[in-house]
Formats: structure tokens, C-alpha cells, sequence
């Protein structure tokens, strides 16, 4: 059913439990992982010249993070996951749509929320962008809040 699962990933807290949820689909079906995170052009070329390039560089190193964070969760979900990462730079929901239709993605997994946090009532604008957008279907996957009785504490 799913041969190539996409995870959208921007390092924040709210993403965690998608790349879970795409992770255990991934286990379950033996399909390949990709995760994808990318720097948003439009936030780099909007900041003043003189810290541009610190900026760029501060992404770059919270994608790597990003992308080690997903790849770190599938070996220990399952060591015989294997994730293929790639970082891009552009508008991200048309990089992640047209990441999925590289890797001819089965779906692609993402959270609601951003590094952003609650600039949208319901969703997320990257991620509303997304399921829009996207070739293929879109798992998005809500953070839960402290309060609420699914979440588990250890």
C-alpha cells in the first residue's frame, strides 16, 4: 500500500509525532522513507543583507538537526529503516510537493503546525498549502497538548 512515504520536516516540536506516525507506517509496510526540510527562501531574502547570511547558515544547521531527528527516529523504531534525506531551499510547500513527485512519494506525512507555532487557527499555512498543493495524498499529524488524556508522560 505505501512503497515511498515524504516526511516534511521543520525541527519543531510539532512535527515529532508526524515523523512517529509516518515512521510506524513506514515499519509496517517496509517502504522507504525520505525526509524533507527546506529553508524558506522568501524568509532569507526578506532579512536585512547584514545578517542574511547568518540567518541562512542557522537554518541550514536546524535542517540538518531536522533531518538527523527523523533518520535517529527511524533506526530506532526499526534498524532496517533506511532514510534518505535532502535539504532544499525555495517556498516550502511547492519543494515538498514537488519532492514527492521526484520520489514518486505514496504520501507524504507533516505536522499542522510550524516553527511559526499558532499563526493559523486550525492549520498551519505551509502545511494548508500542502494539502492543496500536493499530487498525493497528505497525512498531517497534530501535536497534542499537555492536556489532553492521549498524550503519554514519561
Amino acid at each position: 500500500m505505501f512503497d515511498t512515504i515524504v516526511i516534511a520536516t521543520d525541527g519543531s516540536d510539532s512535527v515529532r509525532r508526524a515523523v512517529d506516525f509516518a515512521i510506524d507506517i513506514a515499519a509496517r509496510f517496509e517502504a522507504e522513507v525520505h525526509a524533507v526540510y527546506v529553508v524558506d527562501s522568501g524568509e532569507v531574502e526578506s532579512t536585512p543583507d547584514e545578517v542574511r547570511d547568518d540567518l541562512r547558515d542557522a537554518l541550514d544547521d536546524r535542517g540538518r538537526e531536522a533531518l538527523d531527528q527523523v533518520s535517529d527516529a527511524a533506526t530506532d523504531r526499526d534498524p532496517s529503516l533506511d532514510v534518505t534525506v535532502e535539504a532544499r531551499e525555495g517556498r516550502p510547500a511547492a519543494e515538498i510537493a514537488e519532492y514527492a513527485r521526484d520520489v514518486d512519494a505514496d504520501i507524504v506525512a507533516m505536522g499542522t503546525r510550524g516553527r511559526h507555532g499558532e499563526n493559523r487557527f486550525l492549520i498551519g499555512s505551509v502545511a494548508e498549502r500542502v494539502v492543496r498543493t500536493c499530487p498525493v495524498p497528505v497525512l498531517t499529524v497534530r501535536q497534542l497538548t499537555d492536556e489532553d488524556p492521549r498524550r503519554t508522560t514519561i
